[in-house]
């Protein structure tokens, strides 16, 4: 047997910071973060709401992670009902979860009188 038999494949991540660049987290595909960088700024707006956005972009990095991964296999030749198979997302996908980030904020955060 060879060595290379009892490694493991290489961890993929992938980054995912706020729109204000006050949070960045870095996760795996199955949305454990790796590494996470806060503002102290942040910590005004108090727990839950911080605990909330780390969730969220953890979610955001392990979809960019996935999508990565899948590239990866595609390029190995591995054919894409296979890949859907494993749940892997797609680019498109990606784009999908960026595009209802942008619908879910509010036009704006001023309220009326």
């Amino acid at each position: 047997m060879s060595e290379n038999m009892h490694e493991s494949p290489p961890i993929i991540t992938a980054v995912a910071v706020n729109r204000s660049g006050t949070i960045a987290v870095r996760a795996t595909e199955h949305a454990v973060p790796v590494d996470l960088r806060i503002s102290q700024d942040e910590l005004r707006y108090g727990g839950q709401r911080l605990a909330q956005q780390i969730l969220t972009l953890c979610s955001k990095a392990a979809v960019e992670a996935g999508a990565r991964h899948r590239v990866e296999l595609e390029e190995t030749g591995v054919p894409a009902a296979i890949l859907d198979r494993l749940g892997l997302p797609t680019r498109d996908e990606l784009a999908d979860v960026d595009a209802a980030e942008d619908q879910s904020l509010p036009s704006s955060w001023m309220r009326s009188l």
